[in-house]
Parts: structure tokens; sequence; C-alpha cells
């Protein structure tokens, strides 16, 4: 599994479905073999053609705006939580690549502390409903080069 590093490349699985939505977290995916996969580089005398991902890898990213969470320890808190359920989901999910965003702020008067035990624990089980869902309507799978059986 590969982390979204690039502009670009959140902008192309942004541009894709959203698969899956649950009351804080929506889910977005564009798979690779679809031709928005490449950006195109204007050079002085040519136009050429990069990839944004490989294709034999599930990318996922994770996007937490300070809108929804004010606290950068927070923010980091709830990304931290994002890539090791990503990490633990990796069998269920397609080769694609993989947006998850923060749609709404969790309650503050429920979560007092920015990083309590209670967060992460909260955070972690919408995480695994929102696979849950995309698992549910998402029924094929496609084998990874990587994963371990």
């Amino acid at each position: 599994m590969q982390r979204l590093k690039t502009r670009s490349q959140f902008q192309a699985v942004l541009a894709g479905d959203t698969v899956a939505r649950t009351a804080h977290f929506a889910l977005h995916r564009v798979v690779l073999d679809h031709p928005a996969v490449y950006k195109t580089q204007s050079g002085s005398a040519q136009s050429t053609s990069q990839a944004l991902f490989v294709l034999q890898e599930t990318w996922v990213g994770a996007m937490v705006p300070k809108r929804w969470a004010k606290r950068a320890v927070t923010r980091n808190a709830i990304k931290r939580q994002i890539y090791n359920v990503c990490a633990d989901a990796h069998t269920v999910l397609d080769l694609a690549a993989y947006v998850i965003r923060l749609r709404t702020a969790f309650d503050r008067r429920l979560f007092t502390s920015a990083t309590s035990d209670a967060l992460k624990t909260a955070v972690r089980l919408e995480l695994q409903q929102l696979f849950a869902v995309q698992a549910a309507k998402s029924p094929i799978r496609v084998a990874h080069a990587g994963a371990a059986s």
C-alpha cells in the first residue's frame, strides 16, 4: 500500500466516485486503469505524459481539514487511525487509489481531549464501518501482487 503525496494525485482521486459515506467520513476512489491517472506535463517542444500511480499497488490518502479538526494533534491522530485501518483492510480494498476525507467534526463535548482513547476508538470504528460499506458495494476483489496470504 502506498500513500498519496502530491496535489495532482489527490485531485485525480477526488475527481473519481464517492463510494461510501458515514457520519464523519467519505471514501473517494478511482480505479487505476482509468485514463485520469495520468497527468500531462508541457515541455518546451513536446508534451509528455507521466503516470501518477504505480498500477500494481493500492494507494491511500487522508484529508483532515482544519475546518473539521481545529487542533493539529487531533488531525494527526485521525490521519494515523486512517492509515492504520487501511493497512488492516488492505485485503478488502480493490486495486485502486482511495482518499478518506473527514467531512464533519467530532463533537468536542464528547471528546474533550484532542487525542483521547475514546476519540481514537470512535474514529477506528467508523472507518471500519466505511470500509464495510465499500466492501459490500464492490464484490469483485483484485489480487494484490504484494499481499500476504
